[in-house]
């Protein structure tokens, strides 16, 4: 269950543009939103502390204010909602502070206050992503509209599996979301064509085995599919399929994002081939930087505790 769920402004619009995709994802699981408000503190020695200290008190006065004034636009959804101002630096911050809050998702701009960049995401949401403890929605940064705030909507939500358990961990949460907004789930399975020896043009005979294996899986891909469209947290949703033959599955993936107009990508931190000692796996670490959608990290090694909380509210919400 994503509750609670922590969304780090820093007073700009570029950050502000996160505030939709908070309300649809607070709505969907019942969660109360912590607003975060990180204030870095200059150095000061000397009379310089007695200034540095009133400069702090008013910087507190207006992100105060700030977030009341978030608060005040939020209010109309009827949302649990909790402010908090910390002093120190802004990534540590953050991921300290959902790591002993138990902080179950982090909704982040990819870009705040510096502005939007050559590059996919900024450096303190680039340290966040890397040190947080818990999932993490990444929404790229966009002007924020200052007309009336309406929740996002997901029409379109796109599962990419590899026949690990650890990928399909995500799917049990996107159901919840998807059952909430009447979205339609696309799950994606690419099957790799082999990789054949470089060092010389291929053979008649390594085409023919290239071909053998690459039917083979894919008859094992599709009845795979199958099964997970039976999953019982999926009854009722429409669920579409998708099965991909491509040598490179991360630019496959792309491709389908574009084609079916995804409103988001789902992944698990690892799949099949992750490995526990780096925080995510190849293909995440990918659409982090290059993804031109919203990206949900879910980390795919809960508690079990956490993995019955999920299993319980899917079938409670089914019944209903």
């Amino acid at each position: 269950m994503f509750d609670p769920i922590l969304v780090p402004l820093d007073g700009s619009q570029l950050a502000e543009c996160v505030l939709p995709h908070a309300v649809a994802m607070a709505r969907a699981f019942h969660a109360r939103i912590i607003l975060l408000r990180v204030l870095e503190k200059n150095q000061a020695n000397g009379t310089a502390q007695i200034f540095d200290l009133l400069n702090w008190q008013l910087k507190k006065t207006e992100a105060k204010l700030y977030l009341e004034k978030i608060i005040g636009r939020l209010s109309k959804f009827q949302i649990k909602i909790q402010p908090t101002i910390l002093e120190g630096l802004v990534a540590e911050s953050v991921t300290e502070f959902a790591q002993s809050h138990g902080v179950k998702l982090i909704v982040l701009s990819s870009h705040g206050r510096s502005g939007i960049s050559q590059w996919g995401i900024s450096g303190a949401a680039q340290k966040i992503i890397l040190g947080a403890p818990t999932s993490v929605l990444i929404v790229r940064a966009h002007q924020a509209a200052v007309s009336e705030l309406v929740e996002q909507e997901y029409r379109q939500i796109l599962v990419p599996l590899d026949g690990s358990q650890r990928a399909e961990y995500a799917l049990p949460l996107i159901a919840m979301l998807a059952r909430f907004q009447k979205s339609r789930i696309h799950i994606l399975h690419v099957v790799k064509t082999p990789e054949m020896a470089r060092h010389m043009p291929p053979t008649q005979e390594d085409i023919e085995l290239s071909d053998r294996i690459t039917a083979r899986n894919r008859e094992e891909a599709v009845h795979y599919l199958e099964l997970v469209k039976l999953r019982s947290h999926l009854d009722g949703i429409d669920v579409q399929a998708h099965l991909i033959t491509s040598e490179h599955a991360i630019v496959a993936l792309h491709g389908l994002v574009e084609q079916e107009h995804i409103d988001m990508l789902a992944l698990s931190a690892h799949g099949y081939s992750g490995n526990e000692q780096w925080p995510y796996g190849s293909m995440v670490l990918n659409f982090i930087l290059y993804g031109k959608v919203p990206l949900l990290i879910v980390q795919d090694l809960p508690g079990k505790n956490e993995t019955i909380l999920v299993e319980t509210a899917t079938r409670e919400r089914a019944e209903h």
